[in-house]
């Protein structure tokens, strides 16, 4: 058992046999991906009835889904989701493949037009500023990149971000213009945010008029347990504490039915719908209103759509089980990783001495062992300790899970004693 206080004879054999072990890896050609956080083939099995749903595409008020117009979405799929996503129906627009485009637009529409409650276009700011609880989502930071927003860490903590530098930030600082929250079994450490800090979120003073938090609720109902956890409605709270602009909700179907092919949700204050679809009524005539309508046939109804992610659980619970188990008997009193349980979601954070994730990612890359890039968890690629590792478990099947996690504790093993041993050399 290795123990990070090992004498440096110890040290010394415990690298010697990782070496060992890794270069038997190398030897193997492995050929293995645990990078994104993607449904796997079984999973996207689950809705190929989307591609028989016959019957006329009218919808359920007789519009001819084939033509022009619904700017909002068919109704019938945003009362679907309305519960879920915790937004009245009528609130809640439904629109193409992917919410991170609506995330994308209400920044660039914010950048162009302004917000209800804002003073001027964002600009026309002189400095714009994110807060970013780390670890997180690579993709919302590359959005705020690609558009010169300053992104601001904050660290997790198990109840959510740190909500005592979140309302210190927010209130003394006007340039922070919103935060990214993912709520539920967060990317990728799969924290539940309290109430408590749900409603912090929705109570705090902010500097800026039109602070937004921007609500990705991507995993609302992406369970991996029969407890189906609830948080506090986020949208409610805002109207309640004076506050009603506030929150942007966003989700998706992406990981419900196909991921290439399924339908994102905005929600927000009547104030906020009224602003979006003035601004988005110029890039767009309405979404594919027949994709929706064949979703709409899928799932059915609100049980229906329970009753679709019990499916996919059964498919990736296995997996995420088999993570844990590996880890455990490998690292588990080693001293040297700790990684989280989550209760759903997509995803595992492994964390690992610090400044050793890149090293145990480019040693399982060696091995055949594809990972997402050690600081994609953090703004600008960078994160300051070296030590979250993000693992993506559903894609491959379970044979492949296991093998790869196997893997991935030898180059743990191996990258940590050998920075352990060099530390302990000076």
């Amino acid at each position: 058992m290795t123990d990070p206080a090992s004498s440096i004879e110890e040290l010394t054999a415990q690298r010697d046999q990782a070496r060992k072990d890794h270069a038997d890896l190398v030897a193997r050609g492995l050929k293995l991906d645990l990078t994104r956080g993607k449904p796997s083939p079984k999973q996207l099995d689950l809705s190929d009835a989307l591609l028989d749903m016959g019957g006329p595409a009218v919808g359920a008020d007789g519009t001819d889904l084939r033509n022009y117009g619904g700017l909002a979405g068919l109704p019938e799929l945003r009362e679907i989701f309305s519960s879920s996503l915790q937004v009245p129906t009528e609130q809640l627009l439904a629109a193409g493949n992917s919410s991170l485009e609506l995330m994308h637009d209400a920044i660039a529409f914010a950048m162009l037009h302004g917000l209800p409650g804002g003073e001027r276009r964002w600009a026309d700011e002189p400095e714009i500023a994110f807060l970013c609880p780390v670890p997180g989502y690579d993709r919302h930071f590359g959005v705020c990149e690609k558009l010169g927003i300053e992104m601001i860490n904050v660290p997790m903590t198990p109840e959510g971000p740190d909500m005592d530098t979140v309302e210190r930030l927010v209130a003394e600082d006007s340039r922070i213009k919103g935060i990214w929250c993912v709520p539920k079994y967060s990317n990728p450490d799969g924290t539940i945010y309290s109430d408590e800090t749900v409603r912090r979120l929705a109570a705090m003073p902010s500097a800026a008029p039109d602070f937004r938090v921007f609500w990705d609720n991507a995993y609302a109902v992406h369970h991996l347990t029969e407890t189906e956890h609830e948080i506090a409605d986020l949208l409610a709270l805002c109207a309640e504490h004076g506050n009603p602009d506030r929150a942007f909700v966003f989700g998706s179907t992406s990981k419900i039915t196909y991921a290439g092919a399924g339908v994102s949700f905005f929600g927000s204050s009547q104030a906020n719908i009224d602003w979006w679809l003035a601004a988005t009524s110029k890039r767009s005539i309405g979404p594919n209103k027949v994709n929706q309508l064949q979703h709409v046939r899928l799932l059915r109804d609100a049980e229906g759509l329970r009753e679709q992610m019990r499916k996919h659980a059964a498919l990736i619970r296995p997996k995420f089980e088999a993570v844990d188990k590996i880890l455990g008997s490998e690292l588990g009193d080693t001293g040297l990783a700790s990684w989280s349980k989550p209760e759903g979601g997509y995803f595992i954070n492994l964390e690992v001495p610090e400044g050793c994730a890149k090293a145990v990612v480019a040693k399982a890359k060696e091995a055949g062992i594809a990972m997402t890039p050690a600081g994609a968890t953090h703004p600008y690629g960078e994160d300051p300790t070296d030590s979250v590792i993000r693992i993506a478990p559903t894609y491959p099947e379970l044979p492949d899970v296991e093998a790869a996690t196997q893997a991935l504790a030898t180059c743990v093993r191996l990258a940590a004693t050998e920075k352990l041993l060099a530390d302990q050399q000076g």
